[in-house]
């Protein structure tokens, strides 16, 4: 679902939620507005490209030693500007994942990961927001993918659960 908020009002759902299914279905009904995607306060340039498109399974173990796995979708942005005036069509996008999905198995439900670069600077990780409406564009916001401590996020949503379960009654635990 798409908002139409003002770009300096946007809000994201949780970003680490984001998968490349849901920003196929956002951008489904808007194929020929053009995909912004933005980064470091910036739009990327109208003529960016989409490199490359990778999946990966991965099974780590965390800083307590527990068992993690998990599927991610990396896409990959050079954010130059040599396609032209304009920036790439939604519908342009989506069919690039397409063609990829037809030799690539792309989990639709994997976490989604944008690595962009200017070929210059470094590549950076990041997420991606809700897309949301703005002007005649679909606007995607990035932002830089922080590290976190998987058994200290799990705690916390723990509290969070048992903070809300307890607040919610009348008197207090």
């Amino acid at each position: 679902m798409l908002s139409s908020d003002n770009p300096k009002k946007v809000t994201p759902v949780d970003p680490s939620d984001l998968t490349i299914g849901d920003l196929l279905v956002a951008l489904a009904d808007h194929k020929d507005r053009p995909l912004v995607f933005r980064y470091d306060g910036r739009p990327v340039k109208p003529g960016y490209h989409v490199t490359e498109v990778k999946a990966g399974q991965f099974s780590a173990l965390d800083c307590e030693a527990n068992p993690e796995s998990w599927s991610e979708v990396f896409v990959q942005l050079w954010d130059v500007d040599e396609g032209g005036p304009v920036h790439m069509p939604a519908g342009k996008f989506a069919a690039i994942i397409r063609k990829v999905s037809d030799h690539v198995a792309l989990d639709e439900s994997a976490k989604l990961t944008f690595e962009v670069s200017d070929g210059v600077r470094p590549m950076e990780l990041h997420r991606a927001a809700q897309p949301s409406v703005v002007g005649g564009a679909i606007e995607v916001e990035l932002s830089p993918r922080p590290a976190s401590c998987k058994p200290r996020d799990r705690w916390l949503k723990g509290q969070a659960a048992m903070g809300n379960a307890c607040c919610g009654e009348s008197r207090c635990c």
